[in-house]
């Protein structure tokens, strides 16, 4: 029997329908793989073995009586944003301390009623703010991959690096994530793995903790496109619990994947050929665009004017939101309680204590450009840009049917190369904020793989509620690349378990 780890989400189902293996074994062998590389690698914040194998007995049982459902028996990592029944739920931050939801969110509920092992709660920066990580309370997450001829420790991307790392270290089939501004997409280009940002309103945001609460979207992290497909299609559908959840049929995405990009048009937007783009980023654009071409796609140029404004009115908004979100946190009713003085004291010293670095400048950030004299000058301002963002994408739909982008400005990088600099680590988003700010899906690909030897990947942008466009022509740029995948598994000869 192969290394059961190494198959894909789609492999690992085949398997189980034809009994090769149970989902006992596969469950198994993941437990192990943890237990050997999460050392290392700090991706899993909480492992769940027990429960997983309890999961699992109860897929071999459906299995043996032929009632297969989407995911039965495939084992999952769930990131730690995701509200878990009887299960430790942090958002990676002190404040919550040891909060053990009573309730399970949507999303995962979804997945567990197809049949998904939870293998465990994977690591994030903190309330999903952070690009790299590096902000999670409980220690930065390491990539797999390795620069050529270096160890030094990289990012696996942010806010979603626990699930990006897992996936691409083997260490799960597939993960939950959730991308505010590009916290899906980014760290799936950073390790060579496939990830969706569904539109605003396709998968439930309840029982998820909120950042910025029009902005934020649940979606999945997998090793391949069709293994995302099945995911998604397993995570979306309608939800009355939550006001913004669209009541839509929930399609076959890999089934529409299947279709092919013959006369597909593909929109290129000059406007992210942005300024100190490595050239090697550039040419990977133009290597997309062949391969689509090749396909039976069209290209054409567009334009995106006011894509310039999209990360500092991003910057105002999510801030905005986040600060509002964030004021129920105040060591009262649940997580850390810092004693005080007096009840404001409390509050004070609580969330001071509670709250790391970053979380705390977003706030502060959030708060200014609220308040009396400034909303006006900010947020109001920010919301307009919003809406010609969005507007830029809706007249680009009467000439293309799909956007073809960089996902990052650059490959990753290590540890505390750009911790220091807020802004250099906020320039991360460049490719990524226009999507969430307009609503709109977006996915990332592996590409190739930089001068670095480490992965590149091209972003795909869609028309709302068109996911299915998105894995037909994410397809082509996976049969041309190739599978991108770690040409060591170095985490597992230097981890100590976890």
């Amino acid at each position: 029997m192969t290394d059961l780890t190494k198959l894909t989400l789609t492999e690992a189902r085949d398997g189980l329908k034809k009994k090769t293996f149970t989902a006992a074994e596969l469950t198994d062998a993941f437990i192990a793989a943890i237990e050997a590389g999460n050392g290392a690698l700090n991706a899993y914040v909480l492992t769940t073995p027990d429960h997983a194998r309890a999961q699992a007995k109860a897929a071999d049982a459906r299995l043996a009586k032929g009632e297969v459902r989407a995911l039965e028996g495939i084992p999952l990592g769930h990131k730690d944003l995701f509200c878990t029944n009887g299960v430790r739920t942090t958002a990676c931050s002190k404040i919550l301390g040891n909060f053990v939801p009573t309730y399970e969110s949507t999303v995962g509920a979804n997945l567990w009623h197809a049949g998904a092992v939870m293998l465990g709660k994977l690591n994030n920066d903190e309330f999903a703010m952070g690009s790299s990580n590096e902000t999670s309370a409980f220690g930065p997450v390491v990539s797999p991959w390795r620069r050529n001829g270096s160890d030094a420790k990289l990012v696996p991307g942010g806010s979603s690096g626990g699930s990006s790392s897992a996936v691409a270290a083997d260490l799960c089939l597939g993960a939950t994530a959730t991308d505010t501004g590009g916290s899906i997409r980014q760290p799936a280009a950073l390790t060579g793995t496939v990830g969706i940002k569904p539109t605003y309103g396709r998968c439930s945001r309840w029982g998820i903790v909120a950042f910025a609460s029009s902005l934020d979207q649940a979606g999945p992290i997998a090793k391949t496109v069709e293994d995302t497909a099945v995911m998604l299609g397993a995570m979306a559908g309608y939800d009355p619990k939550d006001s913004t959840c669209v009541d839509a049929p929930v399609p076959d995405y890999a089934a529409q994947m299947r279709q092919g990009v013959k006369g597909l048009r593909v929109g290129v937007p000059k406007e992210y050929r942005v300024e100190g783009m490595s050239k090697e980023i550039e040419a990977l654009w133009q290597q997309g665009i062949e391969w689509l071409k090749a396909a039976g796609a069209t290209i054409h140029e567009i334009s995106l004017p006011h894509t310039k404004y999209a990360l500092p009115a991003y910057y105002i908004v999510a801030p905005a939101e986040a600060s509002s979100n964030l004021a129920r946190y105040d060591g009262v009713r649940y997580g850390l309680r810092v004693p005080g003085k007096d009840i404001t004291d409390m509050y004070s010293q609580t969330r001071a204590a509670g709250f790391g670095k970053e979380v705390r400048r977003r706030v502060l950030i959030g708060t200014y450009v609220l308040s009396a004299g400034y909303y006006d000058a900010y947020y109001l301002k920010a919301q307009k840009v919003r809406t010609l963002i969005k507007r830029d994408f809706d007249e680009a739909w009467n000439k293309v049917d799909v956007v073809l982008t960089p996902t990052t400005p650059s490959p990753a990088f290590a540890f505390g190369e750009k911790t220091g600099d807020p802004l250099a680590m906020y320039l991360e988003d460049i490719f990524t904020v226009t999507v969430n700010m307009a609503g709109l899906p977006g996915m990332s690909v592996p590409a190739g793989l930089s001068s670095e030897g480490t992965p590149l990947g091209l972003q795909f942008i869609g028309k709302p509620f068109d996911e299915g466009t998105l894995f037909r022509a994410g397809k082509v740029i996976e049969d041309a690349a190739g599978r991108i995948t770690p040409p060591q598994k170095w985490w597992l000869s230097t981890s100590k378990g976890r």
